[in-house]
């Protein structure tokens, strides 16, 4: 898990537009499990079923679900869950081939690709959902000695990732930032080199975003042709933050760990700096465009908004899962860890550098959740 200082940025958002899972009363005694203990939510919790879950995929969650593991410990005695940060296209491939319970990804899966299909197969011809369960900024996080206050926008950080603007005193990054003395020093471009949802996030952000600017298209993998690539997140943030002039993608929290000063970004209605607040509003933003039980979001709009005050640059992750097609024991047992990590779990989210569910989202999270089968 991230340490407690990652709560001076995310912290305060249960202030905000978020809200924190409510805790229950101390002598709540939920279905299948033992006695509450205080903290712990009112929600009931029917543990038991398979012991041990697997899971793999995104590393952009790795650090929210080792806070959902230890509550699901926690919560249902003599349970836990292995889980493989391997990157979102690795735990998808994994749950369709059936070698772990649930994937991990921070996009959906690719109707295009085979994905949907294959996961349906997987779920013996059911559909597979789409659980938003963590919500988390990404940052564009750079070091360059001596700047610590930089401002892009969408159609500069475009032309950063491409190649078009090679320069940290270009004209283009000069016009932001006035009066800041930026270096005639050549701009690294670290990007992630293995299949990852916060690739795909970032580039569809940059489609939003940029005026045209970006014409490389999304996708997990990176299309913008220079820099060097590194694989997870925890590998462009420590490739980042070795080398003086180097600008990446990467959540939050690691580019907290590695020290990277954060960009701000400027959606049309001003500068906005990666805060509780301009993250609490942009969730806020955030619609349902799956149908049913199957949470797809849809982001686009929240890229593309010029919103006075919102970060416009953030990613959901899935948990996903079969609808129906599990066997009794994993079907109780993966009902039972999402329904822990979409109450209790969330109350550790913010030191880990991420955002809590808000309300409407659970309470459509553990709707889904209970309809598994």
């Amino acid at each position: 898990m991230k340490t407690k200082r990652h709560g001076a940025v995310l912290g305060l958002i249960a202030a905000g537009a978020l809200l924190l899972t409510a805790c229950g009363s101390d002598n709540n005694t939920p279905a299948g499990g033992a006695a509450q203990t205080a903290g712990e939510s009112s929600t009931p919790v029917e543990c038991g079923g398979k012991s041990k879950l697997s899971a793999e995929g995104s590393s952009a969650q790795k650090n929210a679900i080792d806070t959902f593991i230890q509550s699901y410990q926690q919560r249902c005695s003599g349970s836990d869950l292995a889980y493989n940060a391997s990157g979102s296209g690795a735990g998808v491939k994994q749950f369709i081939a059936a070698q772990v319970d649930f994937g991990g990804s921070d996009s959906p899966l690719s109707d295009s690709k085979g994905e949907v299909a294959g996961a349906a197969e997987r779920c013996q011809g059911n559909p597979a959902w789409h659980l938003p369960l963590v919500f988390g900024p990404v940052a564009i996080g750079y070091k360059l000695d001596g700047v610590t206050d930089l401002t892009l926008t969408g159609e500069v950080a475009a032309k950063i990732f491409n190649g078009t603007v090679k320069k940290w005193n270009d004209p283009a990054v000069a016009a932001l930032n006035s009066g800041a003395s930026l270096p005639d020093k050549d701009i690294k471009v670290v990007y992630r080199s293995d299949e990852s949802g916060t690739t795909d996030n970032f580039q569809k952000y940059l489609t939003a975003a940029s005026k045209g600017a970006w014409t490389q298209g999304d996708g997990k993998q990176f299309k913008g042709g220079v820099g060097e690539g590194k694989e997870k997140s925890a590998g462009v943030a420590q490739a980042a933050g070795s080398v003086d002039g180097a600008i990446t993608y990467v959540e939050l929290s690691f580019a907290q760990d590695n020290k990277l000063s954060l960009a701000k970004i400027d959606n049309g209605a001003g500068a906005v700096e990666l805060n509780a607040e301009s993250v609490g509003k942009a969730i806020d933003g955030a619609t349902v465009k799956g149908s049913g039980n199957d949470l797809v979001l849809d982001l686009n709009s929240i890229y593309g908004s010029s919103a006075a005050g919102a970060y416009p640059l953030l990613l959901a992750t899935y948990e996903i899962v079969c609808s129906k097609g599990y066997d009794a024991d994993t079907a109780k047992a993966v009902k039972a860890f999402l329904t822990v990590a979409a109450t209790d779990g969330q109350a550790g989210l913010a030191d880990a550098g991420y955002a809590p569910l808000p309300k409407a989202f659970q309470d459509k999270l553990l709707t889904a959740i209970k309809a598994i089968a």
